[in-house]
């Protein structure tokens, strides 16, 4: 704060009006098309002092000291306890079955999951499925594991939301019958963790600002519980602990290279429909400047040190999997060009360009039956000795 306060200017000190440049006129108004008017001078000078293009200690030096700052950035870490859990029910499917748990994410929640594990003898290779976003809150997991039969009205949810985001298909149902042990839950505001007066699009300012009134945020309590979920999966005995991935759509696939950055129990992520940087990310007409799900995905204080493909550069030297679209308006290529630029010259100098893929699918926002087979490949590749 010192040093902060040292480069003030004295009390009093007088600035001639020719001091200002003629575009620093007194405005009228401080914000236009929902950004403070001086986002773009801000954005230049953030220069993400963190980031390991601009470090001079070694890879492994300065991966533990960005996982630190990005963890820091988490805010309150949520109060640990046994997870406890237990089956609730059981369906058999097609090489599989599902089951339906309760466990405690941590000592605050007691929450529900659906675990799906392969006939046979295991252990098996595990996969964390992340899920969306979507503004669409009234399920969680059930975007991406399929309801139980007997949840009628859970089901018809899932299944108009999959048949829109996903080409009708559930991927955790998908990985299961490729042989996975497949582990869903609900992020805070989700499916069975939702509101108790019902599904509200605008209550995420007020979850997001309750948060950090309480000192935690929304985002770092979303991560908080991937890490967590993570931790539990790995101490399952039908898990290889060695053999754990994590994939996600949207706001599953920020899950998924935050998780694969914060934590090595992840060996490799397949991220789908979410990187992007901060001067694409803040343009005026971009989702991110509305509030409301940004807040989802925000880390307090980060931006100061690391932009997004600085945090997934975090996962290096991991295999990693990236797939956007050329018709997606929530993240314009030319941000996630610049993204995967920042990707492949971290993996490059390291030896292991090989383990990153990227790649820009001609679509919108979805993660559709064409692409799946691809990411699924790459996760066999790594997890299950595939090629």
């Amino acid at each position: 704060m010192k040093q902060i306060l040292s480069k003030l200017p004295e009390s009093g000190t007088d600035f001639a009006a020719n001091d200002l440049p003629p575009e620093k006129e007194v405005l009228q108004y401080g914000m236009k098309d929902r950004l403070p008017v001086f986002a773009a001078e801000r954005i230049v000078r953030m220069d993400f002092s963190l980031a390991w293009q601009k470090s001079e200690q070694s890879f492994a030096i300065w991966r533990e000291t960005a996982r630190d700052a990005f963890l820091n950035s988490l805010q309150t870490l949520p109060p640990r306890t046994s997870f406890n859990p237990e089956v609730i029910a059981t369906e058999e499917r097609n090489g599989y079955e599902a089951r339906k748990l309760a466990f405690n994410i941590s000592a605050d929640e007691r929450v529900a999951a659906y675990l799906l594990v392969p006939d046979g003898a295991g252990p098996f290779p595990a996969i964390l499925a992340l899920h969306d976003h979507g503004a669409h809150f009234t399920i969680g997991k059930e975007k991406v594991i399929r309801p139980f039969a007997d949840e009628q009205e859970k089901l018809k949810d899932a299944q108009a939301w999959t048949a829109a985001c996903y080409d009708g298909k559930f991927i955790g149902d998908e990985l299961a019958a490729r042989g996975y042990v497949v582990f869903a839950t609900d992020a805070l505001f989700w499916g069975d963790r939702g509101r108790a007066e019902g599904a509200a699009y605008e209550a995420q300012q007020e979850l997001g600002a309750n948060l950090l009134q309480l000192g935690q945020s929304w985002a770092g309590v979303i991560t908080w519980d991937d890490l967590r979920s993570a931790e539990f999966l790995q101490g399952l005995p039908e898990v290889l602990p060695e053999k754990i991935g994590c994939i996600g759509l949207s706001m599953g696939a920020h899950r998924t290279w935050n998780l694969c950055a914060a934590t090595d129990i992840v060996k490799v992520g397949a991220a789908i429909c979410w990187l992007g940087d901060t001067p694409t990310l803040m343009e005026a007409g971009n989702n991110q400047t509305r509030g409301q799900s940004a807040f989802s995905m925000i880390h307090p204080g980060l931006r100061n040190l690391l932009d997004y493909p600085h945090v997934a550069s975090i996962a290096c030297p991991k295999p990693m999997l990236f797939f956007n679209g050329s018709e997606d308006a929530l993240f314009p290529v030319k941000g996630v060009e610049a993204s995967y630029a920042i990707l492949q010259n971290v993996y490059e100098s390291q030896g292991v360009s090989d383990r990153l893929y990227t790649r820009i699918w001609p679509v919108p926002h979805v993660f559709n039956e064409e692409m799946q087979p691809e990411a699924f490949a790459f996760l066999d590749k790594y997890l299950q000795g595939k090629e």
